[in-house]
């Protein structure tokens, strides 16, 4: 990694680095941050068959409510949805806004993040 120091105008000292030496900083901090998370146990992980069943749904939500255990319907009454519209969420045929995923997070005791498709 090579960095270069320098100094404002306002003698306000800074760094300069390369985008990519930027982003694996960034990746850095992220993966402590979650490591962090899991050892405190605010982050239950998730097995290498969970994994490859997560790698294999077609939405991250169809993968969390199967590991939920939760039928459509049932996950659709608690968030305050219909079932219909919660098959077309998880199949990615539609688009939900952020106060119908973030009901879906709540009831399956996820982040609203961790629902949201890309």
């Amino acid at each position: 990694m090579q960095v270069q120091k320098i100094t404002t105008p306002s003698g306000e000292e800074m760094v300069v680095l390369s985008v990519r030496d930027f982003e694996a900083l960034i990746d850095a901090r992220d993966h402590a941050v979650a490591m962090g998370a899991h050892e405190r146990g605010e982050d239950e992980g998730v097995t290498e068959a969970e994994m490859d069943a997560y790698l294999a749904a077609a939405t991250p939500l169809a993968f969390w409510r199967g590991k939920r255990g939760l039928t459509q319907t049932a996950l659709a009454v608690q968030a305050g949805i219909s079932q219909p519209y919660l098959a077309q969420l998880e199949g990615g045929d539609r688009k939900g806004g952020v106060d119908t995923y973030r009901a879906l997070a709540r009831v399956l005791g996820v982040q609203l993040q961790d629902l949201l498709p890309g």
